[in-house]
């Protein structure tokens, strides 16, 4: 309980807010989300609040660590992960009521800052090469055994066949976007991150970067789910985030759409 309390309080959560049942009229709704949605995310919530409901009030971490957190009783009315399978297993578990559903498909971007000895290509041939002369010496990507995208990262390395050179060179953000950071600010010479932060507003002055080819790592199912705890705003935010507005701003962030006939 403590340490549920203690994370509680990392992500900005005070133990007033703790509540058990779905928000009242004069509160926010809480939605925790993947970070690599949390540009994405701003904007769905601004959008939301613009045709007239509350504006959520938005959490980010990595997938791993909010599920566990939903299973622990946490206050958030809706989940927003950058997999399926953290979902699914909630359901399965029978700590949320259905299975969901996919909203996007995510992808896996290489970015290098300004003087990475990296060159960026969506083949990590450039990578393959700078491991090969040593020129990299970090390489940051999200913890995989928590984030999905550190374990998609995981999985370019693997295909591309550079794994085990690349296991040494190995920094881990708590999630994506700490990652992120450790290649923005040069900490890393170059990451392995979600194509919604290359995306972001200004990375192009911080560096360069490529989506990674879908072959060495298919995209994301990124999946959605009410919690128990949702009242009739999280709701209306989730058939929100499934409409025609929300999947433009989503499709303009670097996410791939499902089928919007699709029952998943």
């Amino acid at each position: 309980m403590r340490r549920f309390i203690f994370t509680m309080l990392l992500l900005g959560l005070t133990l007033p807010n703790l509540r058990t049942g779905p928000a009242r009229a004069d509160q926010p709704f809480i939605v925790a989300a993947a970070s690599s949605l949390h540009h994405a995310l701003e904007e769905l919530a601004d959008a939301f609040s613009a045709s007239g409901h509350t504006r959520p009030r938005l959490v980010f971490g990595s997938s791993g660590n909010i599920s566990e957190q939903i299973a622990r009783d946490a206050p958030f009315e809706l989940f927003l992960a950058a997999d399926e399978l953290h979902v699914l297993t909630l359901f399965e578990q029978d700590v949320v009521d259905g299975p969901g559903k996919i909203y996007a498909f995510g992808r896996l971007a290489l970015f290098a800052a300004m003087g990475s000895p990296v060159e960026v290509d969506a083949n990590l041939d450039g990578l393959a090469g700078a491991l090969e002369s040593g020129a990299l010496n970090k390489l940051a990507i999200a913890n995989p055994e928590i984030a999905p995208y550190g374990a998609a990262a995981m999985q370019a390395l693997s295909e591309r066949g550079i794994l085990e050179k690349a296991e040494r060179a190995l920094v881990f953000g708590e999630n994506v976007a700490q990652a992120s950071q450790f290649a923005i600010s040069g900490a890393a010479d170059a990451g392995l991150i979600a194509l919604s932060i290359a995306m972001s507003l200004g990375m192009e002055a911080r560096g360069t970067w490529v989506a990674v080819d879908p072959s060495l790592s298919p995209p994301l199912h990124q999946r959605m789910v009410l919690t128990r705890k949702a009242g009739d705003e999280a709701r209306d935010f989730f058939a929100f985030i499934l409409g025609d507005e929300a999947r433009a701003i989503l499709e303009h962030h670097g996410f791939g759409l499902p089928d919007p006939s699709g029952s998943d």
